[in-house]
């Protein structure tokens, strides 16, 4: 598999067609801000029956997720370079994903710069305007407040329902939180479902 996995859109004001975007209609999976892709390059491997988008707004990072995907021929990975909040508010069509996978984002630490988080006061209405219903939002976060801030703003929305995360989910570990886990400082984990319909796959 020779072809390049990231994908620059024809147009970067329009919904990103799925269709082109993947060789076969599948459950939609998305890690916003995917980092060096270990996590969602395994999920691709470990679930060919799902289709799966890094999106990460470095160029040297979105070229890992290119060149690990490739080695392992995988069909239902793509990587998209873009800031990862764009992406969610305009990019991804309506009611497309089975789940959003936000892992160690930038926590911004100083209060005046928590304007600029990912998971914001906005965040909610966005995901849930993407995801299918039964979708989930997958978070994990190594700073206390900022866990504390993604629980408050998911509590305010009635439509999400909060879970632990799934445990074949759970072992699977993003290199930050390995370099985390070995310096003995520990990661903060939580899952919400949005209400409706049967849950996604």
């Amino acid at each position: 598999m020779n072809d390049s996995l990231l994908y620059r859109p024809p147009s970067f004001f329009e919904r990103l067609s799925l269709a082109a975007l993947f060789p076969l209609d599948q459950p939609l999976e998305v890690e916003l801000g995917c980092g060096d892709s270990t996590l969602i390059v395994e999920l691709a491997r470990r679930h060919p029956d799902r289709n799966f988008l890094g999106v990460e707004r470095l160029l040297g990072r979105i070229r890992k997720l290119d060149r690990k995907g490739r080695r392992l021929g995988l069909a239902n990975l793509r990587g998209l370079r873009i800031e990862a909040a764009y992406c969610l508010e305009y990019l991804l069509p309506p009611a497309c994903v089975s789940a959003l996978h936000v892992y160690f984002p930038d926590p911004w630490p100083k209060r005046k710069h928590w304007r600029h988080r990912l998971v914001n006061q906005r965040f909610p209405a966005l995901a849930a305007a993407v995801l299918v219903p039964g979708g989930r939002v997958h978070l994990r976060t190594d700073d206390p407040p900022y866990f504390a801030q993604m629980r408050e703003v998911f509590a305010q929305d009635p439509r999400f329902t909060a879970e632990d995360p799934p445990p074949a989910l759970a072992e699977l570990l993003t290199d930050f939180e390995r370099e985390f886990l070995a310096q003995g400082k520990p990661t903060h984990r939580v899952s919400y479902r949005l209400c409706g319909g049967a849950a996604a796959p």
